[in-house]
């Protein structure tokens, strides 16, 4: 049976409805995709992401673990009624601010930088293809 994709139009059986331009793109972005440039692209983000986020989830799930396991060494009053677990919940913003602006001067000085290299080098395959 054939199937129906926009407009009415009927296709054979099997044909996902990919026009030959996009069949392009798709080519397209996967040579984009084999360039080293992309590939420095991938493992220069994940080398920053993968342990920010480590550690960001221990330090946020080390907050309830301590109250849990050390609860008296949490309820130390520190400054009048605040104690080591409101000043822990407290850093725990300073912590999501601070590992944004970590992230913010790496993406400026390091990813901003691979990613002209890779759109200066899409321009290029593209001219190339006469697109």
């Amino acid at each position: 049976m054939a199937g129906v994709a926009g407009g009415g139009k009927t296709q054979p059986k099997g044909d996902k409805g990919i026009s030959p331009k996009e069949l392009d793109k798709e080519h397209f972005y996967e040579e984009v995709e084999k360039r080293p440039e992309f590939q420095e692209l991938q493992k220069a983000k994940a080398r920053f992401i993968i342990p920010s986020t480590i550690f960001f989830i221990t330090y946020y799930f080390a907050l309830p673990i301590l109250v849990g396991y050390f609860p008296d060494m949490m309820d130390t009053r520190v400054i009048g009624q605040i104690n080591i677990a409101y000043l822990f919940a407290l850093s725990q913003f300073f912590m999501a601010w601070i590992l944004a602006f970590m992230y913010l001067k790496k993406a400026t000085s390091v990813f901003d930088k691979l990613t002209a290299k890779i759109r200066e080098q899409a321009a290029k395959l593209l001219a190339e293809k006469g697109a």
